[in-house]
């Protein structure tokens, strides 16, 4: 028999290439949050995750204090991976810069640039993200 998982280095590739990510975090008392994301990741480095500052997302994620996300492949071969780790940051807004290369890893240039420009403020955090803890499973290597 086989192993699905993916190596070090296949895990890291998926994660950096586009896929609507899939954030959860625990919750005391509830169910944890479980909410699609836009996020960046560069072989060996941070997780990087923009949103809106007191938002729910941001309000539990600095509960917490760690996260998950998951990436997924929607077409075969069925592909996923989850990284988990603890949050190093999630005080300041993302530059310019920052907020651009996630949204463009999403949206074409020019919508990217209106969308960064219309939702960017002294309001929005940039959460950054040690990965610790992997899962994945590759069903191509069947």
């Amino acid at each position: 028999m086989s192993s699905f998982v993916m190596t070090a280095e296949e895990r890291e590739a998926f994660l950096s290439e586009v896929h609507v990510g899939v954030l959860a975090v625990e919750r005391e008392g509830r169910a944890p949050l479980a909410v699609p994301v836009w996020y960046d990741y560069e072989p060996g480095g941070e997780l990087l995750i923009w949103m809106d500052g007191g938002s729910v997302k941001d309000k539990t994620i600095k509960k917490a204090g760690r996260l998950s996300l998951v990436a997924q492949s929607e077409t075969l071969p069925y592909k996923y991976v989850t990284a988990e780790g603890p949050v190093i940051a999630n005080a300041a807004p993302p530059t310019r810069e920052q907020a651009l290369k996630i949204a463009r890893r999403y949206l074409p240039e020019a919508e990217a640039t209106k969308y960064v420009d219309g939702a960017l403020s002294d309001n929005s955090v940039l959460v950054r993200v040690r990965p610790e803890k992997w899962l994945s499973n590759d069903q191509g290597k069947a």
